[in-house]
């Protein structure tokens, strides 16, 4: 009996070893794809232009992972090596708290959830698995966490932002991080748990995700709905606190809502353009230039759903479209990095955006804007703050 005790025992610490060390590498390796591409040939004058540039990206998934940030890692798309090889200067850090099962761009019911399994893997706290804000919570955590470790700091307001621009043009390597909500599940229909988090951090609040939620319709939901009561008070309260609101995967209906009664502009903050990628992820043009005719910004991302041709050219493709459509000071980039997509260029190899657009024709101004100096100009003037609660 005591050598089955012993048999039983060691095979569940195998187990638990394997859930702990290697099940989450393993599944996020099968999710966030660096697909194959040989080494790019990147002139010298896009190096030079790109090591000066302020690079900003407005969405990954990347605190959703087991993965130390502080490491480069073989697996996904980004870590903060990759990031300073990349010359980032800022990274809007994402948390996914919800996911439905069979997640797809066209029907999606809320009734399931694919982040408690991945929760319970990965070896979270166990008053995550059951509380969508705890989630948010702990990737917030996560967050800080590798701030007090690194030269990483989380951004929250204009003040911290004009002393972060500082730094970085004194020469100083550091790199900022804003926390974005991917979908406003984390309240669960409670406007108290939006001033927590934004006492803990939150800056940027995403309304939907694959489905529709308390606050009303997603463009993959069911419903086709806008905002509802409950979605319209926290568009008011996010205005009153400062925090910026992210229309990314939000059914169009609830965009023109949203536009109807926010008072500050907002961001798509990773997508495409439809006149280029015509997928069930893209809103219309129509919509894309009423977000740019309120001040907003819309972050291009570099997956096939977003602009069906991932390769740089590609990318740069639907960049150019974009501008062209929306005027050069309301485009970004929105990677979705880490965000269950495949890729043909990673953090580290963002001096190849640099390089296309100088070889498309791009201007100096219209690189330097989309890299990172429309989202520093945003986060400059739209962060709260620090007064403001």
């Amino acid at each position: 009996m005591r050598k089955l005790l012993v048999i039983i025992g060691i095979v569940v610490l195998l187990a638990a070893a394997f859930m702990h060390w290697i099940l989450p590498g393993k599944v996020e390796q099968s999710m966030n794809i660096n697909l194959p591409h040989k080494p790019y040939a990147v002139s010298e004058e896009a190096i030079k232009l790109h090591n000066s540039l302020f690079v900003a990206d407005l969405h990954s998934d990347s605190l959703l992972w087991k993965r130390d940030l502080i490491r480069r890692s073989k697996i996904g798309h980004m870590d903060l090596p990759r990031l300073r090889e990349g010359n980032v200067a800022l990274q809007v850090f994402s948390a996914t708290t919800k996911s439905p099962t069979g997640l797809n761009y066209d029907s999606n019911e809320p009734d399931s959830d694919n982040i408690t399994r991945l929760a319970i893997a990965s070896f979270w706290p166990p008053k995550t698995w059951g509380s969508i804000y705890e989630r948010a919570v702990y990737q917030l955590e996560k967050l800080h966490d590798l701030a007090r470790r690194s030269e990483l700091t989380v951004v929250t307001s204009r003040q911290e932002m004009r002393g972060f621009v500082a730094r970085r043009e004194a020469g100083d390597p550091v790199v900022a991080a804003v926390y974005l909500i991917e979908g406003a599940h984390p309240l669960e229909g409670d406007l108290e748990n939006l001033d927590s988090l934004f006492d803990q951090g939150l800056r940027i609040i995403g309304l939907t995700h694959f489905f529709d939620n308390e606050v009303g319709g997603s463009l993959h939901g069911i419903s086709d709905e806008g905002l509802n009561e409950f979605g319209s008070a926290v568009i008011r309260r996010a205005n009153e606190v400062g925090l910026i609101i992210d229309i990314a995967h939000a059914s169009p209906q609830m965009v023109r809502d949203v536009l109807a009664l926010s008072t500050s502009p907002v961001i798509l903050s990773h997508g495409g353009v439809k006149g280029v990628c015509d997928t069930a992820r893209n809103l219309d043009d129509s919509l894309m230039l009423e977000v740019a005719s309120k001040g907003g910004l819309i972050g291009i991302g570099y997956w096939d759903a977003a602009v069906c041709d991932t390769t740089p050219q590609g990318v740069v493709q639907s960049v150019r479209y974009a501008i062209d459509l929306l005027g050069a000071d309301h485009v970004a980039l929105g990677s979705d990095y880490d965000g269950s997509t495949a890729v043909t260029f990673d953090t580290s190899e963002l001096a190849v955006l640099t390089d296309t657009m100088l070889t498309a024709g791009f201007t100096i101004d219209e690189i330097r804007g989309v890299m990172g100096e429309n989202v520093k100009r945003f986060f400059l003037q739209y962060l709260p703050d620090e007064s403001s609660r």
